[in-house]
């Protein structure tokens, strides 16, 4: 079953990766769903070591997914959400493997203090473009998807390997897909222009986070 899984993400990512490419939002709007559905059975039926908390992770991600196809602020502002619950289940799960006392203490100082100033850099450029509404809640989202990857990356350097890099360079991905998808929604000259960037990082992002925990 895990290949069938499998089968269905790389097909439905595929799909929609095409349907963004050439702008085509009812294509896109029919395969999104079964992209990190197809991953969350993926890990369902190919862990050995189950976690909850990452089940939720996925599960919090699909369900973001499903709310981010539809238009408005209101429920970008609500997929948001979603994302920043699946961070904190993404933060938990990464939490049991990391040993701090294998961490050198400036690492665990500095990380932050990149993601958090690169977190300020990017809304320097977007403050004059979002609604302020949503200016400091899309800060907050991105602030803790910058948490998330600092306790991906901390995670590795508490168990390097290639298990454990390949779940931080995914996060690192889902960070970059989050940058883009603000700048394409809301920076009209900007240098994206559709939503494959977005879905490209944030598809391999995410299989790379399974693939690593798996």
């Amino acid at each position: 079953m895990k290949f069938f899984f499998l089968a269905v993400f790389l097909i439905s990512t595929a799909i929609h990766l095409y349907a963004s490419l050439k702008e085509d939002s009812r294509m896109r709007n029919i395969s999104k769903p079964f992209i990190l559905l197809s991953l969350l059975g993926l890990y369902i039926m190919a862990a050995r070591d189950m976690s909850v908390l990452i089940i939720f992770a996925l599960l919090f991600s699909w369900i973001g997914d499903l709310l981010l196809i539809h238009k408005g602020i209101k429920w970008f502002a609500s997929g948001g959400v979603m994302f920043t619950i699946s961070h904190a289940f993404f933060i938990a799960g990464y939490l049991v493997d990391v040993s701090f006392k294998k961490i050198p203490v400036i690492l665990i100082v500095v990380l932050p203090v990149i993601f958090a100033g690169t977190v300020v850099y990017i809304f320097s450029k977007l403050k004059s473009h979002l609604p302020k509404p949503l200016f400091y809640p899309a800060f907050l989202y991105l602030l803790v998807n910058g948490a998330m990857n600092c306790f991906a990356i901390l995670r590795f350097a508490s168990n390097p390997g290639p298990a454990t890099i390949v779940t931080a360079l995914g996060a690192v991905l889902f960070f970059v897909s989050d940058t883009i998808q603000f700048f394409v929604r809301f920076k009209k000259k900007s240098r994206f222009k559709t939503h494959f960037p977005i879905m490209l990082t944030y598809s391999v992002g995410e299989l790379l986070i399974v693939l690593g925990l798996l």
